[in-house]
């Protein structure tokens, strides 16, 4: 049986990818705040779009592909078919936009949220097997249902708690924290998954697929550089916090033009008047 090698390089490609993980749901957890702030339909479309391309294209397909970067299998080449490879990355945008529009627009209410996670969580698995799948070798792989079942149920786990933290994290330290625990969670996915997996056969070159530097090396830098960018678009526009402010500031601008006092709060003292004559 052909020996499998998870940490090809050692501990840099889990590491790398436990980073992107991070940095996608960092990114994505940023961009849902700022839906929740939204005052328009549109803008909150958007800002949920954004996010569903930071978690769902960085913080997973990312995050699957680079940790692929450091699977081998002695004396056995891995290359990857493309349109299968391209199909994955779109599929993790696609469930992750379906689970954040649920939650974005009908909130945390366990109906939304357990539908959204369930749609993204089977979605996310579906990606992982669908990148496995893509793989072309002269041997042939092998799964662990028991273990493949235990992925897929860590998968709708971690996709419920994200669509939660997306509805109610708020600041910029919960959000560091709910990333970190976001990438640990997508990580233990992903290499319970691998785990799932066997290969047997003799040794062989592929007879079909692009070689992984040669496929995923753009795919992933390309992905990499549009969530900078989203990362520079999320930074420039206000936060909740932010935003709520200067809707007050606004609110108050507003009244001391028409002249319009606030009602008084109850309990206030209220000054004496002048007595009529």
């Amino acid at each position: 049986m052909p020996e499998m090698h998870h940490f090809t390089y050692g501990l840099i490609t889990p590491l790398l990818a436990y980073v992107a993980s991070c940095l996608g749901a960092a990114t994505g957890l940023s961009a849902t705040s700022r839906a929740r702030a939204a005052t328009d339909t549109k803008t909150r479309a958007a800002w949920l779009l954004v996010g569903s391309v930071a978690i769902g294209g960085t913080g997973v397909w990312v995050m699957h592909f680079v940790a692929m970067l450091g699977f081998t299998v002695s004396d056995m080449p891995i290359n990857y078919d493309i349109p299968q490879t391209v199909l994955s990355a779109l599929v993790a945008v696609v469930v992750v936009a379906i689970g954040l529009f649920l939650v974005g627009f009908g909130g945390d209410r366990p109906l939304w949220l357990i539908s959204g996670g369930v749609v993204a969580g089977l979605g996310v698995a579906a990606m992982h097997y669908m990148g496995i799948a893509a793989m072309r070798m002269s041997g042939h792989m092998e799964f662990s249902l028991p273990v493949v079942g235990l992925s897929v149920l860590i998968a709708i786990v971690a996709a419920t708690a994200a669509l939660w933290l997306s509805v109610n994290v708020r600041g910029r330290a919960a959000t560091l924290g709910a990333a970190l625990i976001m990438g640990i969670a997508v990580s233990g996915m992903h290499y319970t998954g691998m785990a799932a997996l066997t290969i047997t056969g003799n040794a062989g070159v592929p007879t079909s697929g692009t070689t992984a530097i040669d496929l995923l090396g753009p795919l992933i830098l390309g992905i990499a550089a549009l969530t900078v960018a989203l990362i520079f678009v999320v930074l420039m526009w206000p936060n909740e916090d932010e935003m709520r402010d200067q809707q007050e500031f606004e609110a108050r601008m507003q009244r001391q033009r028409t002249g319009i006092t606030p009602p008084a709060r109850r309990g206030a003292r209220r000054e004496p008047t002048a007595p009529r004559h």
